[in-house]
């Protein structure tokens, strides 16, 4: 089965060959993904490197965070895509979004304050989760809204922490 995948509006083509094998576009990869301790850290190894993982579904989209960046990923399988092309149908970035704990951690430091403008990308908060610190950072532009933790506080796996109109 193929898949479109779009991570930060980039549009990738990936097929799962079988239990061990993707290609992205003409690559073949080898691939092994697995749960560590039922808890949403992944195990990824990808051609021989070795990564972990935070995988999580968000309110539209996944929220993966690899190598302490993190990514919303919107995964469509070809019909799904086309339907929704045929439909005329795209994604709305309006509305408010609402940025939640992708693992439990301690804040370390919010970066922005309420009614501020944000960019896409720009990063809002650092999170501290296993000894590693995370930036997590605006998936679209917008007003910062309410702030709902603040540094040296702990946070539990999908809280949230912020919102942005």
């Amino acid at each position: 089965m193929k898949y479109i995948t779009t991570i930060d509006n980039k549009e990738f083509e990936i097929e799962i060959v079988d239990e061990s094998h993707i290609r992205i576009g003409d690559r073949l990869l080898e691939v092994d993904f697995e749960s560590v301790s039922g808890q949403p850290v992944f195990s990824l190894i990808l051609d021989g490197k070795s990564y972990e993982s935070f995988v999580y579904q968000g309110e539209e989209d996944w929220e993966v965070q690899i190598q302490g960046r993190q990514y919303q990923v919107k995964i469509e399988d070809e019909r799904e895509k086309r339907l929704k092309a045929a439909a005329g149908g795209g994604s709305v970035e309006g509305g408010e979004f609402h940025l939640k704990a992708p693992m439990p951690g301690l804040v370390v430091s919010v970066l922005i304050n309420e009614g501020e403008e944000v960019k896409k990308g720009q990063v809002m908060l650092i999170l501290e989760s296993m000894k590693m610190q995370n930036e997590l950072k605006a998936p679209r532009d917008g007003i910062m809204g309410r702030v709902r933790v603040k540094a040296g506080e702990s946070v539990e796996q999908r809280q949230t922490l912020l919102s942005v109109h």
